[in-house]
This record gives structure tokens, C-alpha cells and sequence, in this order.
């Protein structure tokens, strides 16, 4: 049986964005000032490379460190899901957070597997479904959480070197 390996060496890809930084925050300031008018298809084509060789199985990065937003809709989805009350979810699984949205209590995920998998794939919240955002429209509009996302996902930051490349004068 071959096993192939991961895409993502987290502990390299830790390194290189803490290092990336301060450099990263200050492009992605510049660039949300600059606003391209070909910023969301560039994203799009940098986010589709990055997710041809990157497989978040081998990674978890997000799952394992930090808590998405989870909205009214996603409570009840996840209740559904796991044959509980709404309120039982989140008494259980929720807290509320400094802004007042509700998140995990904890991390890694309660749902994450130890093979990486989620538990409620399928009824996950909004925010995992559409996490890193890098495939998005309006992209100049999460430029500061595009930055934060590059200190927790190897594509985010692949995608912020694409745009540096391609957007440097």
C-alpha cells in the first residue's frame, strides 16, 4: 500500500508565515487601498492553483486552531444533525466571543476527526463551507482576514504570494 505524501508540511508553513508577516499585513493594506480591477479573478486563479496540490485533509490547519462564526442557521443545522436542541448545541458546543458572535468552545473542532474529516461535513457552518474566502467576490472587502487566514492556512498565503507577484510594481 503506498502512501502519498502531504501536501502541506505545517510546521514549514508555520515558519514561512510568521516570517511573511509583517510584510504580508502591510502588501495587503496597500493593495485594499489600490483596489486592481481584476483583483477577484486573479484571487480566483491563484486560489484554484493553490487548491490543485493542496489537499486540506493533509492539513486541518483552520480545524485544529481556530473557531469559525456560527450563525442561528448553523446551530439549527448542526441540532438537526446531531438529534439535539438547538439550546442543547449550544450549552454543549458554543460560546459567545468579544464581538458577541457565537463560536467553538474550543479547538481543534469538536467535530474534527482524528483522520481530519468532520463529523457534520455536510452541516457544517456557513463560514467552514466557504472558508479561506479566497475564491470569493469583492475580495478587497476581507483583506485584513485574508491576512489573518495567512497565518493559518498554506493556500491564503499561497495566494497573497500570487498577488504580490503579479500586483508588485
Amino acid at each position: 500500500m503506498s502512501h502519498k505524501p502531504p501536501s502541506v508540511h505545517l510546521e514549514h508553513f508555520r515558519a514561512q508565515s510568521l516570517t511573511r508577516s509583517k510584510e504580508n499585513r502591510l502588501y495587503l493594506e496597500r493593495l485594499r487601498k489600490r483596489k486592481p480591477g481584476d483583483l477577484d479573478q486573479a484571487t480566483l486563479d491563484l486560489h484554484q492553483k493553490a487548491f490543485s496540490h493542496i489537499d486540506c485533509l493533509d492539513c486541518a490547519n483552520c480545524c485544529k486552531t481556530t473557531s469559525p462564526i456560527v450563525i442561528d442557521r448553523d446551530i439549527d443545522r448542526l441540532a438537526k444533525r446531531l438529534k439535539m436542541k438547538p439550546s442543547q448545541v449550544v450549552d454543549q458546543y458554543l460560546r459567545l466571543d468579544e464581538d458577541g458572535d457565537y463560536v467553538f468552545r474550543q479547538a481543534p473542532c469538536p467535530f474534527l476527526m482524528p483522520d481530519n474529516y468532520c463529523m457534520v461535513y455536510e452541516d457544517r457552518p456557513r463560514a467552514c463551507r466557504e472558508y479561506p474566502h479566497t475564491d470569493r467576490k469583492r475580495f478587497h472587502q476581507i483583506l485584513k482576514l485574508t491576512y489573518k487566514n495567512t497565518l493559518v492556512c498554506p493556500a491564503v498565503l499561497e495566494v497573497v504570494e500570487g498577488l504580490k507577484e503579479k500586483y508588485s510594481p
